[in-house]
C-alpha cells in the first residue's frame, strides 16, 4: 500500500494489484496500459483516455517526483508502509529539512556515545550505540551538521522518543 500526495493538496491510497498495471486507488479498481517511450516519457491509456506523461524531476531523499501530464506539472510524493513505520517510531525523514534532534527509536540502554558537542558530522556518521531487545543498534546522523548537545550518557536507559542528540 502506498500513500500518494499530489501537489500537497490531494492524498490517495494506492494498492497495487496482482497483475501488472492494476490495483485500487481509494478503493476503486483500475487497469492502465503504459508505454515507456524512454528518457522519462510515458504514454498512459485508461478507460479510453490518453495521457502523455514526462518525469521532469526526482528527489529520492524526499521521495518527491515532478511529473508533467499533458503539459501540466504536478509534484507527487510517494510513501510506503516503511515510511509510515518510521513516522510511528519518530524517525520520519524530513524530506530535506534541517535536522535538529535525534530521538530514541525505541526504549533501550546507551552502550556508547561516539560524538561530542561541537563535533562536525556527515550524514550517516554513527552517533551512539543503543542496546534494545538484546541487539546493538547504531544510531546514525540523519544529515550533515554540528552536534549542539548530547542528551544521554553511556549506561543510561532511555525511553522511545527521548532526546539523544541535538544539532545546531
Amino acid at each position: 500500500m502506498y500513500t500518494i500526495t499530489v501537489s500537497e493538496n490531494r492524498s490517495l491510497t494506492l494498492v497495487p494489484g496482482n497483475e501488472k498495471n492494476t490495483g485500487t486507488i481509494d478503493g476503486a479498481a483500475f487497469q492502465v496500459d503504459i508505454l515507456d517511450l524512454g528518457h522519462g516519457h510515458l504514454h498512459v491509456l485508461k478507460d479510453n483516455k490518453s495521457w502523455n506523461v514526462e518525469v521532469v524531476s526526482v528527489d529520492r531523499e524526499s521521495k518527491m517526483v515532478g511529473v508533467k501530464v499533458n503539459g501540466t506539472i504536478y509534484n507527487v510524493s510517494l510513501r510506503d508502509r516503511f515510511d509510515q513505520l518510521l513516522k510511528e517510531l519518530g524517525m520520519e525523514s524530513s524530506g530535506g529539512k534541517t535536522h535538529t534532534d535525534v530521538k530514541a527509536p525505541m526504549p533501550g540502554l546507551v552502550l556508547e556515545v561516539l560524538v561530542s558537542p561541537g563535533q562536525e558530522v556527515e550524514k550517516d556518521t554513527p552517533l551512539l550505540i543503543l542496546e534494545a531487545m538484546k541487539m546493538e543498534n547504531v544510531i546514525k546522523s540523519p544529515a550533515s551538521g554540528t552536534i549542539k548537545s548530547i542528551g544521554v550518557k553511556k549506561g543510561q536507559a532511555v525511553e522511545k522518543n527521548e532526546l539523544l542528540v541535538s544539532f545546531s
